[in-house]
This record gives structure tokens, sequence and C-alpha cells, in this order.
């Protein structure tokens, strides 16, 4: 599969760059697997897999997970297409694809990124070096914003001696009788 260049409306060039011409192996949607997975070239997704999605190392591999496509595992390939759910880390060396349908539960370390609207990630995003092709040398992940955790209705007030205050029930009580 090579996607041609395409001009956006600005002007500028999407140069797509997954370089894999034919997907030659199919598990298709009335398929599920127990255990790994290796291929080499091109693998598409219909069906379910339980166990990790490894493309052969050094080689040039694309793995496309359809929107019938589910893998609870590790992904490991050279480019990835992914329109179905993935429960497990992502590991991708050259180009990732996320389309609407992405459902991924796990960390993704990828090198180029297209991410659709309606894609979804429950993990870290770790754009790969450029200029590190082995595995391992990784830029810095990427900030995701966190959200403030609500605070409980109830909250304990400090001692009153770090509210600024330096008298005690007991003094209050005692100035009270005190007073006529």
């Amino acid at each position: 599969m090579h996607y041609p260049e395409e001009s956006s409306m600005f002007g500028r060039k999407n140069k797509q760059t997954i370089e894999v011409t034919k997907l030659s192996s199919l598990i298709a949607d009335n398929l599920h697997i127990v255990g790994d997975v290796l291929f080499s070239g091109g693998l598409r997704v219909d069906g379910k897999v339980d166990g990790n999605v490894l493309g052969k190392r050094g080689e040039k591999s694309l793995v496309v997970i359809s929107e019938k496509g589910s893998v609870v595992g590790r992904v490991c390939a050279y480019d990835a297409v992914v329109n179905g759910t993935i429960s497990g880390d992502l590991e991708v060396e050259h180009f990732l694809e996320l389309q609407p349908g992405a459902k991924v539960s796990g960390n993704i370390s990828y090198r180029q990124l297209q991410m659709e609207c309606g894609a979804t990630v429950d993990g870290k995003l770790v754009k790969v070096d450029e200029a590190a092709p082995e595995k391992g040398k990784r830029a810095a992940p990427v900030a995701v914003p966190s959200v403030p955790k609500p605070q409980s209705e109830t909250q304990v007030a400090p001692p009153p001696a770090e509210r600024g205050l330096t008298s005690s029930v007991a003094e209050i009580a005692k100035n009270a009788e005190a007073k006529p």
C-alpha cells in the first residue's frame, strides 16, 4: 500500500510514507487467535488476536487493524494503520495512522503520526528519535495536560496555629466565662 502525494487546501503536499505494496496475510473476522502472531510483509487483522502481533525485525512490515479487528497484546511493526482496538503497547518504527475508530489502551511509540478525529489513546505517546534508527533511543514523551482531581466536599481545616490563630479552645472558653 503506497499513498501518493496529495495537495492539501493550503498548498502543502502531504507525503504519506507507507511503503508496503500489498497485504499478504489476513486474519479474517471469523478467526480468533490465542497466541503470538509473527509476520513479514503485510498483515490485515479483521478478527481477534489474544497475543502479540509482531512484524519481522529489519523488514518494512505493515499491520492494518480494521474497524472489526482487535488485539489484546503488544503490536510491533514498521508501519501501522489502526481503525480497531488494541489493548497493549503499540511500537511503530516509522509511520502510524490512527483512523477515527482507533482505540488504543497502552503506550505508543512512533516516528511519524497521523491521528484523525475520533481516535482515542489511553496511554503515553512517545516520538522515536529521527536520528536514532536503533530501538531504545526515544525522544521525550509528548506532554498531555492532566486534569485536576476533584476535591472532596468535606475538607479538614488545618490546625489553628497554621491558620494564624494562637488561642486554644480552652483559652476561648476561659475568656468567655470571665466576661460578665
